[in-house]
């Protein structure tokens, strides 16, 4: 991901979210802040997003390369997830995964929270792995 920081002014600006989500109340673990377990799961929706575009077929996660929560999640965030592929194989595809926060909409603030790297494989009809399309 372009952004290296634990912080960010902006949040990417030639790029669009593969998935943006507001967490709610049900999604706070018990110090309050959002469940580590929420975030990864939509980590894993938007990794498959462009890895799923790229097989033309189904994914399956298998690894999870990296991940590092940087700063915590809060209910009323607006939180972005940024997904690009960054290496592709006979049959799997490997997604980097940056994930910002807005914060306070009356002085609003761009922190990133979390970097990820997935990799995915692609999956024929019967859910067997098979090989990726020529671009």
């Amino acid at each position: 991901m372009s952004e290296s920081g634990a912080s960010a002014t902006a949040l990417p600006h030639d790029r669009q979210p593969a998935l943006r989500v507001m967490p709610m109340p049900a999604d706070l673990n018990p110090a309050g802040d959002v469940f580590g377990g929420w975030v990864m799961s939509m980590v894993d929706i938007a990794g498959s997003i462009p890895a799923r575009r790229r097989a033309r077929s189904r994914v399956a996660t298998v690894a999870v390369n990296s991940f590092v929560f940087k700063q915590p999640v809060s209910v009323g965030d607006l939180v972005s997830f940024y997904a690009e592929v960054i290496a592709v194989g006979r049959t799997s595809i490997t997604v980097d995964v940056g994930v910002f926060a807005e914060r306070d909409p009356e002085n609003p603030v761009v922190v990133k929270v979390t970097e990820a790297q997935l990799t995915y494989v692609a999956l024929d009809d019967k859910g067997r792995k098979r090989p990726l399309p020529a671009e």
